[in-house]
């Protein structure tokens, strides 16, 4: 009997140990600084500027989103696209998840998955798609999309009446 109160005994306090522990290593790390601040800012500009793309592009506001391009002609297409994409769709859901993010100077290569469903009217089922793209930023305070490259979710419009027109492939015999 006094075997098993000695053996308990050591056993409540190693749990009392580890809880000592835990809180020690809680109160350790809560009170880091960051060692990087500057750079911590620029990737919470960055995670945001992407966020500020897709909410302007899912909730059709095309001012908004056009505000997030640097200007240039080579977005001009995007922006062709994505207009249409407003007019021709009646609600836009997509979703991005940040891959990877290369920051090289100005230049900010923003890897993202994206899904969305693109719906016509309020009863559609909608035309469900996913992909991979990598959207080319500039700037450091002012973060502003330069160029775009994979396979985009704007331009699902173009997209679709693509699939449309586009014969199937016949199957070998």
């Amino acid at each position: 009997m006094d075997l098993r109160r000695a053996c308990f005994a050591g056993a409540s306090l190693s749990l009392a140990g580890w809880v000592a522990l835990f809180a020690l290593a809680a109160i350790g790390c809560s009170s880091k600084t960051l060692q990087y601040p500057a750079d911590h800012e620029r990737m919470q500009r960055i995670d945001k500027v992407v966020e500020s793309l897709r909410d302007a592009y899912q909730k059709k506001n095309h001012s908004a989103f056009r505000a997030l391009l640097a200007p240039s002609d080579d977005l001009e297409s995007l922006q062709q696209q994505v207009k249409a994409d407003f007019e021709a769709f009646h609600a836009i859901s997509l979703e991005f998840k940040v891959e990877r993010i290369i920051i090289e100077g100005d230049s900010v290569d923003v890897y993202v998955h994206w899904q969305g469903v693109w719906k016509k009217h309020a009863d559609d089922a909608g035309m469900r798609q996913r992909g991979h793209a990598r959207l080319q930023w500039t700037g450091t305070q002012s973060i502003l999309l330069r160029g775009v490259q994979g396979d985009l979710p704007f331009g699902m419009k173009t997209k679709q009446a693509l699939s449309e027109i586009l014969p199937p492939k016949p199957t070998p015999r």
